[in-house]
């Protein structure tokens, strides 16, 4: 029987609940052998936001460093997630991080991004958070419900994982 599971794109919007779908991501990377790519896709600027940059900021190279220091930002921050979230793994399964093959962050519309990435890497299933108040505020409501809908593989939507209430 040929293996369904190959390669998964984990798509992150960086909120807290991305790193319980990343060990979800991650478990099934394991059980598979399947090659994991992480996605964080940042979306652009809105046109009001644009227009307020240029009123306040006439010269077009501090507009450009601005853009390309919010983009930094966004790579530290994935960055140290990643990090803390393998530095907390058990030992015994932190190997998983070697199936890790790309760690990607793109502008763009998250869900568009987010079917094409999938495609160009070959992936056979998607997994993403469901909806929480992160980064972007809609990447995973609307987000997920576009990706679900459009989406020509599998895809995990794993549900928030609300950490401050007790059971």
């Amino acid at each position: 029987m040929k293996q369904l599971i190959t390669h998964i794109l984990f798509a992150t919007d960086l909120s807290r609940n991305s790193t319980h779908a990343l060990r979800h991501a991650a478990t099934l990377a394991q059980s598979t052998g399947a090659k994991l790519h992480v996605l964080h896709v940042s979306e652009p600027l809105s046109d009001d936001a644009l227009i307020t940059m240029r009123m306040f900021m006439h010269d077009a190279g501090s507009r450009a460093e601005a853009l390309k220091a919010r983009h930094e930002h966004v790579k530290a921050v994935l960055t140290e997630r990643q990090k803390n979230f393998w530095a907390a793994m058990p030992k015994a399964d932190r190997h998983i991080q070697d199936q890790v093959e790309t760690i990607e962050i793109i502008d763009g519309y998250p869900a568009e991004a987010i079917l094409r990435r999938s495609k160009e890497l070959g992936c056979d299933l998607i997994v993403l958070g469901a909806h929480d108040h992160g980064f972007s505020h809609t990447f995973l409501g609307s987000v997920a419900k576009r990706v679900l809908r459009r989406s020509e593989i599998p895809t995990l939507v794993v549900p928030y994982l609300d950490t401050t209430q007790s059971n």
